[in-house]
C-alpha cells in the first residue's frame, strides 16, 4: 500500500494538461477583464456604427 502512495505521489502524468488549464484559465480572466474595462466604449462605437448603418439603408 505504501510503495502503491509513492508511486501515486511520483506520477506526473497529466501534469501538462493541468499546466495548460490554468494557463487558459488565466488568459480567459484577462480577457474578460479588458472587455470589462473597455466595455463602455466599445458599446457607444457600435451604436454610433448601427445608428449610420440604419441611416444609409433606408429605402426611398
Amino acid at each position: 500500500m505504501i510503495s502503491w502512495l509513492k508511486k501515486f505521489w511520483k506520477d506526473e502524468n497529466g501534469q501538462g494538461m493541468v499546466e495548460y488549464g490554468l494557463i487558459l484559465a488565466l488568459v480567459a480572466i484577462v480577457v474578460i477583464v479588458a472587455l470589462s474595462a473597455v466595455g463602455g466604449g466599445l458599446k457607444g462605437i457600435f451604436q454610433e456604427i448601427a445608428k449610420t448603418i440604419s441611416g444609409s439603408t433606408s429605402v426611398q
